[in-house]
């Protein structure tokens, strides 16, 4: 019992130097990363997700190992100045979870472990020196920011190595070479019970991912990509037959297959490649300009927050929370704004409520406590900013799915703090 107990305190002192309460605001960059990126969460997106959690944890724990003369100060109730955690155990913590965040980017692709490099180069030079300095509130959002990009490179390079295999496939089956023929299947995208009906009927019926036979409608909306995949391969470009004349369609989101087919190309591009990866589900704006302005607002909410996190501990500055609250007021107002659907705006609604009241609060009395509060508060607002950013790009699922998590981090924080 006396062993349990002591594990038990153990666990607790790691949860506290690792702000386990905060934890739950990461996930979140890596899916709006995805979302804007118009593609649906994928292994690369967990695997960004998995590489973000270690990261953020490893800039926690370098963070107390760094402060820990500070707060031998000023918080001598943390746990490397009060004696529960050494300094060294905390740095190899911050060392052993940057591998692993960076062994998880790796999994996702050579441009994913890139931008997790970067991150991780921007973590380790904040805690160890840029946090003392006037370059800390931009250090900050440029990880923000870079964690969205990771999200958004994985969930690609995974999307395109899918996409390059099915085409390995069909490139297969069309050569003829050995076991072609159960690959055929696979080469159109075709469920395999589909395939033979459709040879019956005499139709090419390549069916790209997602199609109505495979996952239901395309994320282009309007006609399935089942439809658009075959009314596009009855209309073959003039001197083409075959399957010569279809092959292209296949792995093509709908809207690619469509433009493909009236322009009479071939070559078809794999789904995030750069046909596929040129606009997002909204439309308008290219997918990588989507994405960099996704990362842009949160790298603006945690500039807000880090600029008034560098007052925590002594207080005394009201312009801080102020300008925190304009940013946070300008930002949610553009979330909002037409032709925003109700998610986002719900959404944008959750966020204000969350941010802007600690840091009224804080302006008006700039106190450590209020001040320290305004810090959580902004911190905890990084949720429902993600869930109406993911929602604004077109996935109200996903950000239904990241403000599933406001409670559980809403819980945790009673228990251990996120500052």
């Amino acid at each position: 019992m006396i062993r349990f107990l002591l594990s038990r305190a153990r666990l607790r002192d790691w949860a506290e130097l690792l702000r386990v309460s905060a934890l739950f605001t990461v996930p979140g960059d890596a899916l709006a990363g995805a979302a804007a990126a118009g593609l649906r969460p994928n292994r690369g997106t967990a695997y960004a997700v998995g590489a973000s959690l270690c990261l953020y944890e490893a800039g926690m724990a370098l963070n107390d190992w760094s402060d820990r003369e500070e707060d031998a100060v000023d918080r001598p109730h943390r746990p490397i100045p009060s004696g529960r955690i050494t300094p060294r155990a905390a740095l190899t913590a911050a060392g052993a979870l940057t591998a692993t965040g960076l062994t998880l980017a790796a999994r996702a692709g050579r441009p994913a472990f890139a931008v997790a490099t970067a991150l991780s180069a921007t973590v380790w030079a904040y805690d160890l020196h840029l946090k003392h300095t006037r370059a800390a509130p931009a250090t900050m959002a440029a990880a923000r920011g870079l964690d969205v990009l990771l999200g958004a490179t994985a969930t690609h390079s995974a999307a395109l190595a899918t996409g390059a295999s099915t085409g390995a496939a069909r490139r297969a089956a069309a050569a003829g070479r050995p076991g072609a023929e159960p690959l055929a299947p696979l080469a159109t995208g075709m469920p395999p019970r589909a395939a033979p009906r459709a040879a019956a009927a005499g139709g090419l019926g390549a069916e790209p991912p997602r199609s109505r036979q495979g996952f239901g409608k395309g994320w282009g909306g309007g006609l399935s990509t089942s439809a658009g995949a075959v009314r596009a391969a009855g209309s073959p470009r003039p001197g083409a037959s075959g399957p010569a004349a279809g092959a292209p369609l296949a792995g093509m989101p709908p809207r690619v297959a469509r433009r493909a087919a009236a322009a009479g190309g071939s070559g078809a591009e794999p789904p995030g490649s750069r046909q596929g990866f040129g606009k997002g589900r909204g439309g308008g704006l290219s997918t990588p300009a989507r994405a960099a302005r996704v990362a842009a607002a949160l790298a603006a909410h945690t500039y807000a927050v880090t600029s008034v996190s560098r007052h925590e501990t002594q207080g005394g500055s009201t312009t801080t929370p102020l300008a925190a609250l304009t940013a946070t007021a300008a930002l949610g107002a553009a979330l909002a704004r037409p032709p925003a659907g109700p998610a986002p705006v719900l959404f944008a609604a959750a966020y204000l409520r969350t941010a802007v009241t600690p840091y009224l609060r804080a302006a008006l009395n700039p106190s450590p406590p209020l001040t320290q509060r305004a810090v959580g508060g902004g911190i905890r607002a990084m949720i429902p900013l993600q869930a109406a950013l993911a929602a604004r790009s077109g996935a109200g699922g996903t950000g239904l799915a990241v403000m599933a998590l406001v409670p559980i981090a809403r819980k945790l924080a009673r228990k251990v703090s996120v500052t």
